[in-house]
């Protein structure tokens, strides 16, 4: 077996009086780079780290990093920001409780939350920890059972409108002229007309009812707010020097808006979502306490609509409708947290540093 050999060139220093970099060629291929400084020393073959990541070559003939170890290094940046901050820790614990009531409730407490029994209007006591309703049925049952529904609902409403919205507003922005005004325009008039109101007016029309119906009512009625920052967004971005190199290099349309623009719009699309989830939650409660939703399916609105109906406030069961609207509270707030936190992680203007502590070191004299 043959070895390699190699034509070497010997180190010079530069003007700063640092060892610059030496070219190593063998007759296998292989193409090595060495340095005095460690932090400068790659090798490569035919293209490829000796780790064995695809490396990009840094502008001026630098040594090639790692894309990979640049993406995991920003999402460690990212993760020990959110991690770090009080109130996202704080948000994201009460979410994750509720996220495991609503997966694991309802099969730790078995039982059918519609099944009536001779119990009536009873307080909260060992047997029926949140108390009963007018016809016997356990509000505790009815509590787990509905986390699932509400919270499915919510997440999965603020999910589908807000990537209503990105598509909306990235495309809008991006393209401008005539696409732009035409989108524009139907943003606009979704932003001047009231939500809510839009949705309570279409859901007494809508042909059937339940949870497609709130769905289909609740995106059509908040994806306008979240388009509306993104394309103002996009605006400003589609200008800038990196997404000019792109259309240089001959990347597709859509491979720029959602590979080069998307990732520097993280912070406005979770704050968009987290924004939107709660309105859906919200909503979807409000359209069953009002009856405009299936009232036969377990949730905390319509919990709240037969305990309004039954004149639960007036016989004194508050117990019937406090569960339930407290979880929608608590839902509502650790949102609201996640999203200021965010809003902290993005921007360092919001960011409350830490207060540095001075220590008065006194000098001892010498004799």
């Amino acid at each position: 077996m043959s070895v390699p050999t190699s034509s070497q060139r010997t180190p010079s220093p530069d003007d700063n009086g640092r060892t610059r970099p030496v070219v190593q060629e063998t007759n296998d291929g292989t193409v090595a780079t060495t340095s005095s400084d460690t932090s400068a020393v790659a090798v490569v073959t035919d293209g490829v780290a000796g780790t064995g990541i695809t490396a990009a070559p840094l502008p001026g003939g630098g040594a090639p990093v790692a894309q990979s170890t640049l993406f995991a290094g920003r999402l460690r940046d990212i993760w020990r920001l959110v991690t770090l901050n009080r109130k996202v820790a704080f948000g994201a614990s009460i979410v994750a409780f509720f996220v495991l009531i609503a997966m694991f409730g309802p099969l730790l407490v078995r039982g059918d939350p519609n099944a009536l029994g001779p119990d009536t209007l009873v307080g909260p006591s060992s047997t029926h920890w949140f108390g009963t309703t007018q016809t016997g049925q356990d509000v505790f049952t009815q509590v787990i059972d509905g986390t699932r529904t509400s919270l499915i609902l919510g997440f999965v409403i603020g999910i589908i409108a807000a990537a209503v919205s990105v598509v909306v507003g990235m495309t809008a922005g991006y393209f401008g002229g005539v696409i732009d005004d035409v989108l524009s325009l139907v943003t606009n008039v979704f932003l001047v007309l009231p939500a809510f109101a839009l949705a309570v007016v279409m859901a007494s029309y809508f042909p059937f009812r339940g949870p497609l119906q709130l769905a289909i009512i609740i995106t059509i009625t908040s994806w306008s707010w979240g388009a509306r920052l993104l394309r103002a967004q996009t605006l400003s971005m589609r200008q800038r020097d990196f997404v000019e190199a792109a259309r240089a290099t001959g990347e597709s349309t859509w491979r720029i808006i959602f590979y080069e623009i998307l990732p520097n719009e993280i912070a406005i699309i979770a704050a968009s979502l987290l924004g939107t989830i709660t309105y859906a939650i919200l909503a979807e409660i409000g359209f069953e306490f009002l009856g405009l939703g299936d009232v036969t399916i377990p949730s905390w609105g319509v919990m709240l609509f037969w305990a309004q109906n039954n004149d639960a406030l007036l016989l004194g069961a508050w117990w019937w409708f406090v569960p339930p609207g407290l979880c929608a509270a608590l839902v509502g707030a650790a949102l609201a947290f996640i999203n200021f936190g965010i809003d902290e992680a993005a921007n360092p203007r919001l960011r409350s540093e830490p207060k540095k502590k001075v220590v008065n070191v006194k000098k001892k004299g010498v004799a």
